[in-house]
C-alpha cells in the first residue's frame, strides 16, 4: 500500500515549528512561576482552580478529570499529593457511594487565592499582552479550529467553552 504524503511546505513547516515551540516552552514558563511563587505545578494550580469554581468547591473525581482534561490515574496522583498538603480532601459521594468527591479545603482556597494573581500576571505577560486585541480574537479562532479537529465530538467542549458566555468579567477570578 502506498501512502501519498502531503508534505508541509516551508511556510507550513515554519508555522508548525513555532506552534510546537510554544507547546513546549509555555508549560515550563507557567510551571516555573507557580513553583517559585506558590510551590505548585501548573496542573496542581489548574486542579485547585477548577475546584474553586465548582459549587461548594466540590466535584466528583470523574468530573474533575473532565474539567482538567486529565486521566483519572494522573488526577488521582495529583489529588493525593494535594491532599497530603492539606489543600484538597476526598470523600465518598453522598449521591453515589461508588464515586469519590474532591473538595477544596480552606487552606486550598487560600492557596489558590494567593497563587492566582501571579499566575494571571504570567499568562498576561507571556501570552495576552504579546498580542493585539485582534490577535487575541484570532488566537481564539485558531484554537477553536484545532479543537474541532482533535475533539470532533466536542467531548471536552464544556472545558474550553466555559467562559464563552460567562457574562460580565469578574475582577478577581482565581
Amino acid at each position: 500500500m502506498t501512502v501519498d504524503t502531503r508534505w508541509l511546505d516551508n511556510k507550513q513547516k515554519a508555522t508548525w515549528v513555532r506552534l510546537a515551540a510554544v507547546l513546549e516552552l509555555l508549560p515550563a514558563t507557567l510551571d516555573s512561576q507557580l513553583r517559585r511563587d506558590a510551590q505548585l505545578t501548573h496542573f496542581d494550580y489548574f486542579v485547585l482552580a477548577m475546584l474553586s469554581e465548582a459549587p461548594g468547591r466540590t466535584l466528583r473525581m470523574t468530573a474533575l478529570a473532565e474539567h482538567t482534561t486529565a486521566t483519572l490515574a494522573r488526577l488521582s496522583h495529583v489529588v493525593q499529593r494535594l491532599e497530603t498538603r492539606g489543600l484538597v480532601e476526598r470523600f465518598p459521594c453522598p449521591e453515589d457511594k461508588r464515586a469519590t468527591n474532591a473538595r477544596l479545603t480552606g487552606a486550598g482556597w487560600k492557596k489558590v487565592q494567593e497563587a492566582a494573581p501571579g499566575h494571571v500576571a504570567t499568562v498576561r505577560e507571556n501570552v495576552i499582552d504579546a498580542l493585539s486585541p485582534e490577535q487575541v480574537e484570532q488566537l481564539a479562532g485558531i484554537a477553536d479550529a484545532i479543537l474541532h479537529r482533535i475533539d470532533p465530538e466536542r467531548a471536552r467542549a464544556a472545558v474550553y467553552e466555559r467562559y464563552d458566555d460567562a457574562g460580565p468579567d469578574r475582577d478577581q477570578r482565581p
